[in-house]
């Protein structure tokens, strides 16, 4: 079967509008401030390793932990539509998601750099429910479709840039102007809405098929 080049692009573009690794910096260089460079860059690796194998467990085992507790595949795009829908519109609103919710500023400073990494940086800043959400569904598509070639290499391109991003933090956060960050939000937050729409017409479809005529 030849390489369907849109899937993988739409996967890279949904996991970038989810997690936002250039919108998450500001928040990375705040958890680790006061930090070494060797203890952000351990923080850096131990988050992007979490986010692998968060992604990996999502898209491979989601539909497996859905039967677990008896939930259909549509039932789980529905609500993961509207999830996804809920942060894009925090996201357009300049503000950050409850879904995705940062760590209130009166515990960061009680925080250890060192375990940042997974709480709260991994879970649930990058791997939270919408994130969760669009791989079980994708992951459902590329199986039945036959698309894991593309749902591995948009997925893949997307956490080498995530880790990338993360371990470059430090030297991003000097030159990324706060101006950039909220423009990028935004942006992202319109891919995502229309990646929620999708997904819920999608469901809604399936749900009641006299609608797609």
């Amino acid at each position: 079967m030849e390489f369907d080049l849109a899937f993988a692009t739409k996967v890279f573009a949904a996991l970038f509008a989810i997690m936002n690794p250039f919108a998450n910096v500001p928040v990375f260089l705040s958890l680790t401030e006061g930090t070494s460079d060797g203890i952000q860059r351990r923080v850096a690796f131990t988050a992007s390793l979490g986010t692998v194998i968060g992604c990996l467990v999502s898209a491979l085992a989601g539909k497996l932990i859905l039967t677990l507790f008896d939930t259909d595949v549509n039932d789980f795009r529905l609500a993961g539509g509207l999830l996804i829908l809920l942060i894009a519109i925090t996201m357009l609103q300049g503000s950050d998601s409850h879904v995705h919710a940062r760590t209130p500023k009166e515990k960061v400073e009680d925080l250890d750099p060192a375990s940042v990494a997974i709480y709260p940086l991994t879970v649930p800043l990058l791997v939270g429910p919408g994130t969760i959400a669009t791989l079980i569904v994708f992951g459902e598509t590329a199986r039945t479709q036959d698309r894991i070639t593309e749902l591995a290499f948009g997925m893949g391109a997307f956490l080498v840039l995530l880790a990338a991003t993360l371990l470059s933090a430090p030297f991003l956060g000097r030159h990324l102007p706060p101006e950039a960050v909220a423009i990028t939000r935004r942006l992202m937050g319109m891919i995502l809405a229309a990646l929620g729409v999708e997904m819920i017409v999608t469901s809604l479809r399936i749900a009641f098929p006299g609608l797609s005529s």
